[in-house]
């Protein structure tokens, strides 16, 4: 199984007290069930508001678990945020 490590931005980041972390995960859906079980309560909140990079790559729509993921790549976990 690949390890992958997730790194939070701004609320995220906020409500998972840490700014990255590693997890086992072969798709997107099963490093977010992750991630929300390791940190249940705000950040599951969060993260249903948020958009995703793989490895740089927007996910945009796709179904999450159809989004593989590599070992040694990294998901972004972006909050919606305001300014320009």
């Amino acid at each position: 199984m690949p390890k992958v490590t997730v790194r939070y931005w701004a609320a995220a980041k906020a409500a998972a007290g840490v700014a990255e972390e590693a997890f086992d995960a072969d798709t997107l859906a099963e490093a977010l069930d992750a991630v929300r079980e390791r940190h249940p309560g705000e950040l599951t909140r969060v993260l249903q508001r948020c958009s995703f990079l793989i490895d740089g790559d927007p996910v945009g729509t796709r179904g999450h678990e159809t989004v593989r993921l590599a070992d040694g790549g990294t998901v972004e976990v972006l909050p919606p945020f305001a300014g320009g």
